[in-house]
């Protein structure tokens, strides 16, 4: 495993796989890495003949207000645990590195990016699919890995791809959790043990969503309020946003199809602000009836 941060020479070393036909997957993270990472990390070592895992924190992806000089960092706990694996790269560029210049191209994808997390965090995902495009185009990976908890972020980088014929595929995996049903976040270690304790709220809350969506409830409003009922029961928690959508578009959902929606939530414990979703989807009527298909 090479670290590289510089991007010169990691292009120059991706450039010779490249030549002879090896296939390269990309896995951006902001570092801190925890099992949720290397579970991406896992499924593009199976996946691809080289591996790159990007370590950045990102700063045009926070606010003036929001927690960039708080974020976790422990580069050498990140290369120790990659080290488990066989990843050929890990490229950690320093911010100059990166952003050596005052940007003057952004990547802003409207209305997508300025709905949902993007209302309450302004800017964030130009931040987050300017650098994304920044490390592509270094990078040039066939398959690109994210995980399914970061939900709308993970379907604008899908858009950004296909809108802007970018040729990566975008690979989709499955949120990984603690066993109380946690979902693993590199912000998890800021809860204090107060707030660790209960913001497994989150989690039984989207699981009776999930089982009132399943159980042939149409209403939308009917599964926002058996969400939003279990997790304002616990005073610990401030929800900031909850929301079902279409699982594919983001859009407005008026009433649940045959489509799969997804359960959006965001919620503050403390200063520590953890988002978390669950993909629904009605059950076929003979799966509810217990007929034979």
């Amino acid at each position: 495993m090479q670290l590289f941060e510089r991007i010169a020479p990691l292009r120059a070393a991706l450039k010779a796989h490249r030549l002879v036909g090896e296939t390269i997957g990309v896995v951006p993270t902001m570092g801190y890495l925890h099992a949720g990472h290397l579970k991406l990390v896992e499924r593009a070592v199976a996946e691809n003949d080289r591996v790159v895992v990007t370590i950045f924190v990102n700063p045009t992806q926070f606010g003036p207000n929001e927690d960039l000089d708080a974020y976790p960092r422990d580069i050498e706990s990140d290369l120790a645990q990659l080290a488990d694996f066989p990843v050929d790269y890990v490229f950690a560029p320093p911010v100059d590195e990166m952003y050596g210049r005052p940007m003057q191209a952004f990547v802003d994808l409207k209305p997508l990016g300025d709905i949902l997390i993007g209302e309450l965090r302004p800017g964030h995902f130009r931040g987050v699919a300017t650098v994304v495009t920044k490390l592509f185009n270094i990078v040039q990976p066939d398959r690109a890995y994210f995980g399914e908890k970061d939900y709308q972020q993970l379907t604008i980088i899908r858009r950004m791809v296909a809108d802007l014929e970018m040729p990566i595929e975008i690979v989709a995996v499955p949120t990984v959790r603690e066993t109380d049903g946690l979902a693993l976040s590199s912000r998890n270690v800021r809860l204090s043990s107060e707030d660790r304790a209960v913001a497994t709220v989150v989690a039984s809350a989207l699981d009776e969503g999930e089982k009132v969506v399943a159980g042939g409830e149409r209403d939308p409003a009917t599964v926002l309020s058996a969400v939003r009922v279990i997790i304002e029961a616990e005073p610990r928690a401030d929800l900031q946003s909850l929301d079902l959508r279409d699982a594919v578009t983001l859009d407005a959902v008026d009433r649940i199809g045959d489509r799969p929606v997804v359960l959006l939530v965001t919620a503050r414990f403390g200063e520590v602000l953890l988002i978390d979703q669950r993909v629904a989807a009605q059950k076929s009527r003979s799966a509810q009836t217990g007929e034979c298909a």
